[in-house]
């Protein structure tokens, strides 16, 4: 496949996470953590900040910030909603840092959607070696 989407999703990136980046609403909360993941491994700073809920976002993120990770695979574990504007996505993020080998993040992350928007919340999430 040409431009595969780097969220894993099985699209191309046009037709997947490019939308979203570029400013259409997602339409669920596994919808915009997975353009929230393509935008780590595209180093899309604005577009993590921007999605990120007013009580809980960083005064900035930079590309910087973003530098020295590579975002290798994406595993959607869960999607499920607790309440009509709270969803929660659980999910496995491969990565590598520098020239270190790999690593694994599992994340359970919650979202919430105001104004007709998801918003990443927050989440408790573990790395570990693999």
């Amino acid at each position: 496949m040409k431009n595969p989407c780097p969220c894993h999703s099985g699209k191309p990136y046009q037709h997947c996470c490019q939308p979203l980046h570029d400013g259409l609403a997602a339409p669920d909360a596994e919808r915009l953590m997975r353009a929230r993941y393509s935008a780590y491994a595209l180093k899309l700073a604005d577009f993590i900040l921007h999605t990120w809920h007013a009580d809980t976002r960083p005064t900035r993120l930079t590309q910087e910030d973003l530098s020295g990770i590579k975002w290798l695979k994406l595993q959607v574990l869960s999607h499920q909603h607790a309440e009509p504007d709270t969803a929660y996505v659980a999910f496995v993020a491969t990565f590598q840092p520098g020239k270190q080998k790999k690593e694994q993040l599992t994340e359970h992350s919650r979202f919430k959607q105001e104004h007709g928007r998801w918003w990443y919340v927050d989440g408790v999430a573990d790395v570990s070696g693999q």
